[in-house]
């Protein structure tokens, strides 16, 4: 029997690998009405094959078969919704960017250096447009050597006319946790993206925190906004971090025996100092899953504007050798008080609007999954558009402020977190709750 080897992937703006797991095919008993289905099927199967023969045969110039089996099956896909796809050999081998839109650009990448913001469109590359061009062919031509330039015209919100960006190549090196001592007592961390190093780089960053801080250390600052997501096994281990017990994440797939529940095991790593994480209209996917635990454990208090809302689960499906594989949205995944933040998004505790400044007006919002065509529907009402700039000096950074005060007990809130004390019962009761 054959074995289908599956990857879970979990990001708004990239193609991460996640979690390997095994299914094995499903017997499936046909009545009449599924032979008559499946007979249907073949019918359009057949003329699938009508339509490529005729287009192999009297098309203008000879086409490369090869070429459009792939547009036919990219046009299959890509028609289910935003995060469906095909990858080609190569494009499986690097786990590329699955959109042309920007996200959020990650901190310290020539993107974010040149200024590219969240929701502009990349329409040229050194004046060749980018419509028409393959994701492997637009992701070549813009890589190239170190300190080399390209030019990017790109469309944005507000603006009459494209913009015209130079970005100059790099080796990119993503650091995905950063962190610092923030009024002397708490301890900043800054979390871009979930990749390999997300777990461990966070570990490091919270004992170097609290041998810093010492005994005075007040609590801990989570920093989400505008990470647009990656590993699922990151933004479990991550989130068990701050957790004693209970479920963080559970994955529902469209049979029941799919379902899949991820649990916490014993050991909070910050010893029950309070948490305040930080999100915005940016934050997506592994990020919401971590925003989505801490907050149904009422581990942490959620401050700033509604996350981006991508409740879905890809699975990478390999095709066989040379074959690439596909990349198929096989689950919703939910918090653990049994809530879907598809196309929807997490709300926080607390919502903190930045003063913008009038020039970024008309293009600090994110539009959310809600807005991309084709997403899969919400179960409830569905919400779009959240804001997503943050301040580039920390002074003028409204949410971060907020977070101090909260955690120097300046200003009280009925969300804000609860002391190292609070009785640990009440982590449990949103897992119990889901599992009802």
């Amino acid at each position: 029997m054959m074995r289908k080897t599956s990857v879970i992937l979990l990001s708004a703006a990239t193609g991460a690998a996640l979690t390997l797991f095994v299914t094995q095919p499903r017997a499936v008993l046909m009545g009449s009405s599924a032979r008559a289905a499946t007979s249907d099927t073949y019918r359009q199967l057949n003329l699938f094959g009508d339509v490529f023969e005729r287009v192999r045969s009297d098309y203008v110039e000879k086409p490369d078969d090869s070429k459009l089996v792939e547009s036919a099956i990219s046009g299959m896909l890509a028609g289910l919704d935003p995060h469906s796809s095909y990858m080609d050999a190569k494009s499986f081998r690097d786990m590329q960017v699955q959109t042309r839109k920007v996200v959020s650009p990650i901190d310290d990448t020539p993107a974010s250096k040149a200024g590219i913001m969240a929701n502009d469109i990349i329409t040229n590359l050194d004046d060749e447009a980018v419509q028409g061009l393959t994701l492997n062919q637009a992701v070549e031509k813009m890589r190239g050597p170190v300190n080399t330039k390209i030019r990017l015209k790109i469309i944005r919100k507000g603006q009459d006319n494209p913009i015209d960006v130079t970005l100059v190549r790099d080796n990119i090196r993503v650091r995905s946790v950063r962190a610092h001592v923030e009024a002397d007592d708490i301890g900043y961390i800054r979390i871009t993206t979930f990749n390999e190093q997300t777990t461990e780089g966070l570990k490091k960053e919270i004992a170097n925190l609290q041998n810093q801080i010492g005994d005075k250390l007040k609590g801990f600052v989570i920093d989400l906004r505008n990470n647009p997501g990656g590993l699922l096994e990151e933004a479990v281990t991550v989130s068990d971090s701050f957790l004693e017990r209970g479920e963080i994440v559970s994955t529902r797939g469209r049979n029941a025996e799919e379902t899949q529940r991820r649990t916490a095991h014993p050991g909070d790593l910050t010893k029950g100092k309070p948490v305040i994480v930080l999100i915005n209209g940016g934050s997506a996917s592994a990020s919401e899953i971590v925003a989505g635990a801490l907050q149904d454990h009422k581990r942490a208090t959620l401050v700033g504007t509604r996350s981006f809302g991508k409740g879905s689960v890809q699975t990478i499906i390999p095709l066989g050798s040379g074959n690439g594989a596909l990349r198929l949205t096989t689950a919703r995944y939910f918090t653990p008080s049994g809530k879907s933040i598809q196309a929807k998004g997490i709300v926080p505790d607390i919502e903190v609007l930045q003063d913008v400044p009038d020039e970024l007006k008309s293009r600090t919002d994110t539009k959310g999954e809600a807005s991309l065509r084709g997403h899969l529907k919400s179960e409830g009402d569905e919400k779009t558009g959240s804001q997503s700039y943050v301040p580039p000096d920390a002074k003028d950074d409204k949410a971060l402020k907020l977070a101090d005060d909260l955690l120097h007990g300046i200003k009280g809130s009925a969300a804000a977190p609860e002391a190292a004390t609070r009785d640990k019962a009440a982590i449990d009761k949103p897992a119990n709750k889901a599992a009802n």
